[in-house]
């Protein structure tokens, strides 16, 4: 082999360890939530609304993530009316209330009550003294970290006082 090839090879090869090396990046809140599955409506709704770019953003966010079976339990017709453009304020503003700022952990919580201010405004009921509620909803699974903040699983929609 010649003294070319060596060297061709040692640079490749050592390139490769390198970047072997280099951290994955975390996920952050919407790619989270793509890669669960179960929240495909919500995805819809965050990309219908124009908020994907903020919740990729720097954060941190606590997102009281509604499922899939959350958003069937609305009554029919609501979700394909809240997609339609001419109903993007009205989306933004049930969105942005499931999203807190900062990153509660359920530890933040445990046995307390307490309302927290959303990012759309108003207050969440938050009681975390037998399970938790977040209003009218039981969080499913809490703590999905992201790099940009923290995904709670929520089995209702949670409805600002519009």
């Amino acid at each position: 082999m010649t003294a070319f090839k060596k060297t061709v090879i040692a640079t490749v090869t050592a390139a490769a360890l390198a970047l072997a090396t280099l951290p994955a990046k975390a996920a952050d809140i919407v790619d989270t939530a793509v890669s669960a599955g179960s929240f495909k409506t919500l995805v819809a709704a965050v990309q219908a609304a124009g908020l994907v770019e903020t919740l990729k953003g720097e954060g941190p966010f606590t997102v009281f993530a509604p499922t899939d079976d959350a958003f069937a339990k609305l009554p029919a017709g609501t979700v394909d009316d809240l997609l339609k453009p001419e109903n993007k304020e009205k989306l933004v503003a049930i969105l942005t209330y499931h999203v807190v700022p900062g990153k509660v952990m359920s530890t933040d919580i445990a046995g307390k009550e307490m309302e927290v201010a959303s990012v759309q405004g108003d207050t969440i009921d938050v009681n975390a003294t037998s399970g938790v509620m977040v209003d009218d909803a039981t969080v499913t699974q809490a703590d999905i970290e992201a790099d940009n903040g923290v995904i709670h699983v929520i089995d209702t929609v949670i409805m600002p006082g519009m």
